[in-house]
């Protein structure tokens, strides 16, 4: 059955010209990643980078004519670009903080950076899924914006976005002309592609589309201007992580880990990745660090305890402070009501301060610091 839906969407896109060329977007080979299950429809539209600013008409189209075939229960296009060279990884950059660093270029062929208008970009990254990274990145995010500061919060994970649950909104975002406005919730301008397709639907991408959509979810979205933003990104050292260290002047990167031996041993892998790409790693946090009992209040190091703090000495990183593993955190989390923004007083939400109290310290310390000249 998938493949007879396959070729009725074919068909259907024959129907969709490409207003540049004149011709249909399957001849014309800008038909990418087409993928059919269960009723659930994704795809790709390649165009020159030049023209993804001014496509979306005809990605809308694209996706319309397919969510228009009978058995499709759902539809979603992305715009990716045509690759030409491989691209290299982008230089160190020379200076960090406050403001995109000044030694920082997009490669080849991949345009001007992403983002212009935020300040700060700091991913908050992890080596392996499960250690409780997006909610310590919602959790900070919203510690900045009590803060005062303007923060936008950007979902990274293409496969498993995570903010629509944890700030507890599935309101599908606003558009103006070909912009997407993002969402305010708890003080912070939010997007994610779970705010953009049904919760229920498994992104089945290749690499080039998982590009394609987060570089449509930073250039696309309506921004502004940002003192920091925070971005949440999927585990692991992929596709994800590369597209960001390329088309974004990122200030740094927090790794998130928990403190037994199999966490650390990926938490390393993401500190070397992101020193590869030029990115400084501004500190680790040791999440889950240890277990308080809601009854009695003892406490319990279940999955021991230093051990972040011991690896951020051996790698030469800050160590940026230990989060416990607490029932409300997780609790809030899974209703949508972050900790810090429920619950301001309490030592949890305190603890979460005092991280984005030393971010905001380590970003301006990397301000000061101005341009470093290299002799290579």
């Amino acid at each position: 059955m998938s493949e007879g839906l396959e070729q009725a969407v074919r068909a259907a896109l024959r129907a969709v010209r490409d207003p540049v060329s004149g011709r249909d977007v399957v001849s014309a080979g800008m038909l990418d990643g087409l993928a059919v299950k269960g009723g659930m429809v994704q795809f790709a539209i390649q165009v020159p980078r030049e023209r993804a600013r001014d496509s979306e008409p005809l990605r809308a189209a694209a996706e319309r004519a397919a969510a228009a075939v009978p058995g499709v229960l759902s539809a979603t296009a992305v715009l990716t670009a045509h690759r030409g060279e491989p691209v290299k990884a982008a230089a160190p950059a020379h200076a960090h903080g406050h403001g995109a660093a000044p030694g920082r270029k997009a490669p080849a062929g991949q345009g001007a950076m992403l983002l212009p208008e935020v300040a700060s970009i700091v991913a908050v990254a992890s080596g392996k899924g499960g250690v409780g990274k997006s909610t310590t990145a919602v959790n900070l995010a919203v510690a900045l914006a009590l803060q005062g500061l303007k923060v936008g919060l950007l979902d990274a994970d293409i496969f498993g976005p995570s903010l629509p649950q944890m700030l507890g909104t599935r309101e599908r975002p606003r558009t103006e002309g070909q912009r997407i406005i993002p969402l305010s919730r708890w003080g912070l301008k939010a997007m994610s592609i779970g705010f953009l397709v049904e919760e229920e639907t498994p992104m089945i991408w290749r690499g080039p589309m998982v590009m394609g959509a987060l570089e449509q979810l930073m250039g696309q979205v309506e921004w502004g201007a940002l003192d920091i933003m925070i971005v949440d990104m999927p585990p692991g050292t992929g596709d994800a992580q590369l597209t960001m260290s390329q088309r974004v002047p990122l200030a740094g990167a927090v790794i998130v880990s928990t403190p037994q031996d199999v966490a650390l041993i990926d938490a390393r892998r993401g500190v070397r990745m992101f020193e590869k790409v030029g990115v400084p790693v501004l500190g680790l946090v040791e999440n889950m660090s240890f277990f308080c009992c809601p009854n009695c209040g003892h406490r319990s190091d279940i999955f021991g305890h230093g051990g972040a703090r011991a690896e951020a000495a051996r790698l030469g990183v800050e160590f940026l402070g230990e989060l416990p593993l607490k029932l409300a955190i997780r609790e809030l989390a899974d209703a949508g009501t972050p900790i810090v923004a429920a619950r301001p007083d309490s030592e949890e939400a305190a603890a979460y301060q005092a991280i984005a109290t030393r971010l905001r310290a380590k970003l301006a310390e990397g301000a000061a610091a101005g341009p470093r000249i290299v002799m290579e």
